[in-house]
């Protein structure tokens, strides 16, 4: 009677909570993990009175946001003719302004094939002009991405780099030379990237921690096994870098998902900690570094604050980490982990779908 019970409980409650991890892994085979960064802004300002924008993103996703705008189709190949062909469209959403005043750029399109195995096509554009005589600000806003990225604005030798929130709007003063980022807006700016690096757009990383999660309901056994991923991923971290450590991506990303699809296999197998399984998760948490490091490497580091934004990414990402076991806790492990139909109803369907996941990801990266 207990155990009807307990799977009418389940029905009730525990699906609902099933529905919603569900969800968020099924989520993760239509997108691709490292996501920040795709879009990378540099404004430099000559002394010769000229100015030079370069934006480089990612050249699908801006065809299709551009597709989107105009209802139209574009062909299959992304080239610059294709681009020249959107222009229009993009400028409506690009607005560069000195004191005030709107500038009408000259904009030219090149595509780049991938750099590796990991990396998609870009599109870099360069919006050029000259600075009107006496300005003392230039205003930038960029309407097509949502995500968080990176402006730099250089002239005179001297260079400052902002983190802007999608289309935010931003003044820069003109003078020479741009005053640096404090130490403080740094750190906060690493930690809040270091954090969504795992959630939202961490998605193999997140599965690999409920990996972890989910093989054991005793905290002392979950604590072991995130200590020694942690102190793996940030040595490996650190020493990427720094450029002690080099590993090709397409060594790593495969790599990493091998990883998840093991955790997630042995959770199936296995119903306690092992010893094995802690230096296992130790070995698996020196991939996940250099994958850190491969995302860390296309966000950029402040030369001036170079350990001061090493440090607060990885904060940041342990925080996220932990954020995603709480989350499994309070939604699953809270209510049902002292179920006896717990390991039956939920570790195993979780894990299984992890693992068929984590087999797509491996099988994705090698094709590529």
């Amino acid at each position: 009677m207990a155990e009807l019970l307990g799977f009418a409980d389940f029905r009730r409650a525990g699906w609902r909570h099933m529905k919603y991890l569900a969800a968020i892994l099924l989520c993760s085979t239509l997108a691709s993990a490292h996501e920040i960064g795709t879009t990378r802004v540099t404004a430099v300002f000559q002394q010769n009175g000229k100015y030079d924008v370069e934006i480089v993103t990612d050249a699908s996703a801006l065809i299709d946001k551009l597709e989107d705008a105009t209802g139209g189709k574009a062909p299959a190949k992304i080239t610059p003719e294709l681009f020249q062909t959107f222009d229009p469209t993009f400028r409506q959403r690009v607005k560069l302004t000195f004191d005030g005043s709107g500038a009408r750029p000259a904009i030219t399109y090149s595509v780049e094939p991938p750099v590796d195995a990991m990396s998609a096509t870009s599109v870099t554009m360069h919006l050029t002009g000259d600075i009107p005589s006496g300005a003392h600000n230039f205003s930038w806003n960029y309407a097509w991405t949502f995500a968080s990225y990176a402006i730099t604005i250089r002239n005179e030798g001297s260079s400052s780099t902002e983190w802007l929130e999608g289309d935010t709007s931003k003044t820069f003063a003109l003078a020479f030379p741009v005053k640096p980022l404090s130490r403080w807006r740094i750190a906060l700016r690493y930690l809040s990237l270091g954090f969504t690096h795992i959630v939202p757009l961490g998605y193999d990383h997140v599965l690999f921690v409920l990996g972890i999660y989910l093989l054991s309901r005793n905290a002392k056994a979950v604590l072991m096994q995130v200590s020694a991923f942690t102190i793996a991923h940030s040595i490996t971290l650190g020493l990427s870098m720094y450029g002690l450590v080099h590993v090709s991506s397409k060594i790593v990303e495969p790599a990493i998902a091998i990883s998840i699809a093991y955790v997630a296999i042995e959770n199936v197998f296995l119903a306690e900690l092992k010893s094995w399984r802690v230096a296992l998760v130790f070995a698996f948490g020196l991939l996940h570094g250099m994958g850190f490091a491969g995302a860390l490497k296309e966000l950029g580091l402040p030369r001036s604050e170079f350990v001061t934004a090493l440090i607060t990414f990885n904060l940041g990402v342990e925080a996220g980490q932990l954020a995603v076991i709480a989350t499994a806790f309070l939604l699953v492990g809270w209510t049902f982990a002292h179920r006896s139909w717990y390991r039956a109803r939920i570790v195993i369907p979780a894990s299984a779908m992890i693992a068929c996941m984590a087999l797509y990801w491996t099988v994705q990266r090698l094709a590529i």
